[in-house]
């Protein structure tokens, strides 16, 4: 994936001297020290990550961590102090006015908490209103519209009005508002916060669903734990204006950098977290499967080792089967000294794969159960690993002890 946005060293300080507010951090000194000397607030510190193009990327934090601004000033409705924005590789903070309405307009659209629907006008209107703005014709603006209800299932509201929708039907019209424009990159602050828990999940459901249809690059800021881990692709925790940690929710979970991020970490059920291919090991042995591999060589290969059972993968590491030392030396004594038989006919039986990208959740009986590792594969059937009953326990236990 290329890189859409770049954030590069961004401050953002609140008062009627922020330069000196940024001299007394580069000292070191902290945004509550600065805040009582000076009666300047620093909202963003020093924040730098870069967002890929088609991943929903998650700003999360305390109340006051700086998320809101953080996600404000990449269109720029709050101007940074200092650092660069970069999209597409274009810095927006050096842009002109006309530039900047430009930018706005065609690239970037804003989900809010609020749903700032217009009373007196359609829910058709209202979805359009970005197209009208930006003096799109008006033929081509009711089927962008039309389209954009078409995509969040309220193209048979179109002409009603906002007091006639529920909720969750007017936060799906604010997001039809957004996707309307078509743009690049889509930001949504809080946009699901003010919804019952029920809907939320629902229009959570909906995000996930129009990003498997056509990928955008979304920045969601949330406060919600939960939230952050269903729909994120990647996770950056702010704190006291600062980025403290980006990574995958799996990468946090397992290493969070410091107290802070434990803190909103712990208690979390990993086995919805982690998937097959996060804990599966690379260090059981293989054999190739080829013309000429041996059912002797096999368990040589093994007793060499000292191991009781290999994978076997092909050239292209596409996974085949499993032998053991049992089943490979049935096999050569039911052979005896007739010519040898081909390595499948000493494959382990009832030993299945699973796929990398199934949560931990939906594997463990399977691996419970299985008396020897359970192989990992990819979409292609290619190995990724295995997993064993001993595997699976160390990575419950170590997230148990790392939450007391």
């Amino acid at each position: 994936m290329s890189t859409k946005l770049s954030v590069e060293h961004v401050y953002k300080v609140f008062g009627a001297h922020p330069k000196r507010a940024l001299e007394r951090i580069e000292r070191g000194e902290g945004k509550d020290a600065i805040f009582a000397e000076t009666g300047m607030t620093v909202g963003v510190s020093d924040a730098s990550f870069e967002v890929q193009e088609g991943e929903i990327f998650v700003v999360m934090g305390l109340s006051g961590s700086g998320k809101s601004t953080l996600v404000r000033m990449l269109n720029r409705l709050i101007e940074p102090t200092a650092g660069a924005i970069r999209i597409d590789g274009r810095d927006i903070t050096r842009m002109t006015r006309r530039e900047l309405i430009e930018l706005r307009r065609r690239e970037i659209s804003m989900v809010f908490q609020s749903f700032a629907l217009m009373p007196h006008q359609t829910v058709l209107e209202n979805t359009a209103f970005g197209l009208n703005v930006a003096g799109t014709s008006s033929s081509e603006r009711e089927k962008r519209a039309l389209d954009a209800l078409d995509a969040v299932g309220l193209k048979a509201n179109a002409d009603s009005f906002p007091d006639e929708l529920s909720g969750g039907m007017k936060q799906r019209v604010g997001l039809a508002r957004a996707l309307a424009v078509d743009p690049g990159i889509l930001l949504m602050d809080e946009a699901f916060s003010a919804l019952d828990p029920l809907i939320r999940t629902e229009m959570q459901d909906e995000l996930l669903r129009l990003q498997a249809e056509q990928s955008r690059t979304v920045v969601f800021i949330t406060h919600d734990l939960d939230e952050a881990m269903r729909v994120g692709d990647r996770i950056a925790i702010m704190e006291a204006g600062e980025v403290v940690q980006v990574g995958t929710p799996e990468e946090i979970v397992r290493e969070p950098a410091n107290d802070y991020v434990r803190s909103f970490f712990r208690g979390v059920d990993v086995t919805h977290v982690f998937t097959a291919a996060d804990i599966a090991r690379r260090d059981q042995i293989t054999v190739i499967e080829r013309v000429g591999v041996s059912l002797r060589a096999a368990l040589s290969r093994l007793q060499e080792h000292d191991r009781p059972v290999a994978v076997v993968h092909d050239r292209e590491r596409r996974y085949q089967g499993m032998v053991s030392v049992e089943s490979l030396t049935e096999r050569i004594d039911a052979l005896g000294r007739r010519e040898e038989g081909a390595i499948e006919e000493a494959f382990v039986p009832g030993v299945e794969p699973v796929a990398a990208d199934r949560p931990l959740t939906e594997i463990m009986t399977q691996v419970a159960e299985c008396p020897w590792p359970v192989p990992v594969v990819d979409e292609h059937g290619r190995y990724r690993g295995t997993i064993s009953r001993a595997t699976l326990l160390h990575t419950l236990n170590r997230t148990e002890a790392s939450a007391a």
